[in-house]
């Protein structure tokens, strides 16, 4: 189940970096057909924006690759009984992945929530074992099963 939960978020991260790519070929295609306007202060402001933009693009395209990287480290044959960065933790509000924050997911017709690590619930997750409580906003966890 894990090797095809790793195979959903990497097919969804590629996914939004094919999105990504796209956007940002727009958006250098637009830089570069910018020309000089007899107003020079619109044109610093548009070339100024279209910088702005790729660089916000380019540093979520560094963010997704690093997930993807995050993800080809776990190791899908290890068997957890300790909550930690890659176990699958069933719990009585559904079932997590402990991996990389990409939400809630679909695999073989079964909600995963893929949450980071460094999440609130992930922090309070790690260690935890099968029959171990955590709360979060009011809300109980009961760890039925870690894998």
């Amino acid at each position: 189940m894990k090797e095809k939960i790793i195979t959903a978020c990497k097919n969804l991260l590629q996914q939004k970096i094919s999105d990504l790519n796209a956007a940002l070929n727009s958006v250098n295609e637009a830089a570069n057909n910018e020309t000089k306007s007899t107003a020079g202060d619109k044109h610093e402001t548009a070339k100024a924006m279209m910088q702005l933009e790729q660089e916000k693009l380019s540093n979520q395209l560094t963010i997704l690759n690093s997930q993807i990287n995050d993800l080809q480290k776990i190791d899908v044959t290890k068997k957890h009984s300790v909550i930690g960065n890659g176990s699958l933790v069933t719990t009585n509000n559904g079932v997590l992945f402990i991996s990389v924050g990409l939400g809630k997911i679909n695999v073989d017709e079964k909600d995963v929530f893929a949450i980071s690590f460094l999440s609130p619930l992930a922090n309070l997750l790690a260690g935890k074992k099968q029959n171990d409580f955590v709360k979060l906003n009011r809300v109980d966890y009961k760890v039925i099963n870690v894998g």
